[in-house]
């Protein structure tokens, strides 16, 4: 990366950890509860049989992760709360509009991933076994872990674009600080003779620019 974008550790650190969550969603769809009907054949009892709940764990593992990267983000920026402060101008508005937006892609995904693993284990474990004439097994909806691994994506992005432009912000805001001179440097005046209508009197000139500037003139 640039100056000013970032460390590439840090922006290689939130994709890695945003696709592994990204997989585990994606995993965790694809092996997500599944359930039918099994006639006991001592009592003809029916009851709904899940297959097993490893989607639980896969969706478990997506928050994880996600959340590893959300604290990243989060940590290294000091959530744009504490530490330098940013430059006015378009970076920090960036920023603003990133952070805020990461956060919310960020929550929205980890509601569908984690609400997607504890429905999932809600059925597997705890409806094992019901009696009834007419029975539906009910399972987790289709597309659950999806949504979550969408917005795991978006979210990955929108951290990315916010610390880089963070980063500009801190740093222009860092260049921006005048350069000023030590200020006990030259505060020593000189005594310099001078005719002033036929008077001679002494006059202190501090040795600052605008006062050699003078002395120049004069002495010309």
């Amino acid at each position: 990366m640039g100056e000013g974008r970032g460390s590439t550790l840090v922006h290689l650190l939130i994709v890695v950890l945003c696709l592994v969550a990204f997989g585990f969603a994606v995993a965790a769809e694809r092996r997500r509860s599944k359930g039918h009907i099994v006639t006991d054949p001592r009592d003809n009892a029916t009851f709904c049989a899940y297959s097993s709940d490893v989607a639980t764990g896969y969706g478990v593992g997506s928050f994880l992760f996600l959340l590893s990267s959300q604290s990243l983000v989060m940590g290294v920026t000091k959530c744009m709360c504490f530490g330098r402060p940013l430059a006015p101008g378009s970076n920090r508005a960036w920023s603003i509009i990133y952070f805020a937006s990461s956060w919310l892609t960020f929550l929205i995904a980890e509601a569908f991933i984690i609400g997607g693993a504890a429905r999932n284990a809600y059925h597997t474990k705890y409806r094992s076994a019901i009696y009834a004439q007419n029975l539906s097994c009910e399972t987790l909806r289709k597309g659950v872990f999806i949504a979550g691994a969408v917005f795991v994506v978006v979210t990955m992005f929108l951290s990315v674009y916010y610390y880089m432009y963070f980063t500009k912000a801190t740093n222009q805001q860092a260049s921006r600080k005048p350069n000023r001179p030590n200020s006990t440097v030259g505060m020593t005046g000189v005594l310099v003779p001078s005719e002033i209508d036929g008077n001679w009197q002494s006059l202190l000139l501090v040795p600052n620019q605008d006062s050699v500037l003078e002395i120049q003139a004069l002495q010309r």
